[in-house]
């Protein structure tokens, strides 16, 4: 019998498939195992790019660094990266073909800062120090900003896709505190065990906090959704404590703080203090610190607590800048930004390059137990130094503003928007995101997809609802 010409294909490719996927895995490249979850993935896009960038979301909590497996010395989270560049592309080319994006979102002025960001750090790359380095920067912050911010503004007009949102990202997240709280009990919740138990999923305790920060404000709030069946509320005090517990045993003090300052800042919206009243107590706390700044200095350098197992004398080692070889390597790396960027004031020199060049910063003063004469232990430890250094004073500017920028638009939006589901998610976004702005002041992670997907998706979420709202167009019942 003669075979259809269909199933003669289907049969021919079948056939070619399996025998492709044998002869890699047989000559030991295991990623072969991922050629037919990548297939059906591109088939996908090709039809809803949209169920692709939830799969990002999904996975980017459980996502692991290629250097994991030892194989390969790249720095690429999968499945999420090779996914994201996969969804620049389409969009991209489908704006390019058929256009038709909403332009009330490129005029916002969220979406042109970001924009502005982008050509800024291209412009920088070309003048950069390495430029191969740079331009590699370059492309994969665009490709976890394109879909991260433009490309889901799309698709957030309506409440149950925000929620879709958040369930997609915050069960997995819950899922990989549970690994790691198990992980840190057959460790007795040590301090020292508490900076890898969370392996693979996270590279450190600093970055795993971080999140676990950003999203305690969202799943607190969702409690307080109600929509929502008691079922499910209880269901979210489940998550809520479990993220708790999580960012404790971090052992991340920067988390901590954070925290601290969105629990503030939710005060000072439910109470409705006026800005004069917050700006004048700042003046007033920028006043007692320079006026006593010498002493409040020498009792920093008194505080000799280290970093241990209890929590509280954890908490203290936060001010000291005496003995604590965390806190004094972030120092280091601090004054080291500062010099690169003295020297390159307009221009710096190029993003992510400060890991390769601050070495020769260093001051034999201001090194600590864990320094290396070859400044191969990363980054600036700072989401404004860093750009500072690799981009000169207009990207410190540019990020600044940016956050500014956020931030007043968020807390507007809360004050404006009447009563419900709308006004809540635009306030527990804007807390979630204040924990990373002033987490970043102590360290940067926007280079990696755990902090950029729900940095982008919560900055997306305010922009959108800002714009609907303004116009008119935002059901508010």
């Amino acid at each position: 019998m003669i075979l259809q010409r269909p199933l003669f294909w289907f049969f021919l490719l079948s056939f070619g498939f399996v025998g492709t996927h044998l002869y890699l895995t047989y000559y030991g490249i295991p990623f072969a195992a991922f050629l037919p979850f990548g297939l059906l993935v591109a088939f996908t896009a090709l039809f809803r790019l949209d169920w692709v960038y939830w799969m990002v979301v999904a996975f980017t909590p459980l996502s692991i660094n290629i250097n994991e497996f030892g194989i390969l010395d790249l720095g690429l989270y999968l499945p999420t990266e090779p996914l994201l560049f996969g969804v620049l592309v389409l969009f991209v080319g489908k704006m390019i073909v058929e256009g038709g994006y909403d332009r009330r979102y490129l005029r916002h002025p969220v979406s042109i800062l970001i924009l502005l960001q982008l050509f800024w750090m291209f412009v920088t790359a070309i003048t950069s120090q390495d430029v191969l380095v740079s331009l590699k920067y370059v492309l994969a912050r665009t490709w976890f900003v394109v879909p991260g911010y433009f490309f889901v503004m799309l698709l957030l007009h309506e409440k149950k896709t925000i929620r879709l949102m958040i369930w997609l990202s915050i069960l997995p997240l819950c899922a990989v505190v549970l690994y790691t709280l198990v992980n840190h009990a057959m460790h007795g919740f040590e301090e020292k065990p508490a900076h890898w138990v969370m392996s693979p999923f996270y590279k450190d305790h600093t970055s795993y906090g971080a999140i676990l920060a950003m999203y305690i404000p969202v799943a607190i709030g969702m409690y307080f959704n109600k929509s929502l069946s008691p079922i499910v509320r209880a269901l979210i005090v489940f998550i809520s404590t479990v993220l708790v517990l999580g960012v404790i045993f971090s052992y991340t003090r920067a988390a901590w703080v954070s925290l601290i300052g969105a629990f503030g800042l939710l005060m000072v919206l439910l109470l409705r203090i006026r800005l004069s009243t917050i700006v004048l107590g700042l003046a007033l706390g920028g006043f007692v610190f320079f006026s006593f700044y010498d002493q409040i200095i020498m009792n920093l350098e008194r505080n000799k607590t280290d970093s241990s197992d209890n929590l509280a004398d954890h908490a203290t080692s936060i001010s000291n800048i005496s003995s604590d070889a965390s806190n004094l390597e972030r120092i280091n790396r601090w004054n080291c930004a500062i010099r690169m960027w003295q020297e390159r004031p307009v221009f710096g020199w190029g993003p992510g390059t400060y890991q390769f060049y601050y070495a020769s910063f260093q001051h034999s003063s201001e090194l600590t137990i864990i320094s290396t004469n070859f400044g191969d232990l990363g980054n600036a430890h700072s989401e404004y130094l860093g750009p500072l250094s690799e981009q000169g004073v207009p990207g410190l500017l540019l990020m600044l503003a940016l956050i500014l920028t956020v931030f007043y638009t968020g807390v507007k939006l809360y004050l404006d928007l009447p009563p419900g589901e709308w006004r809540l998610m635009v306030l527990v976004f804007l807390l979630g995101l204040l924990t990373y702005y002033i987490h970043g002041i102590l360290n940067n992670y926007l280079d990696t997809d755990k902090a950029s997907i729900p940095f982008w998706g919560f900055t997306a979420v305010i922009v959108v609802v800002d714009v609907l709202f303004r116009r008119g167009e935002l059901d508010t019942d």
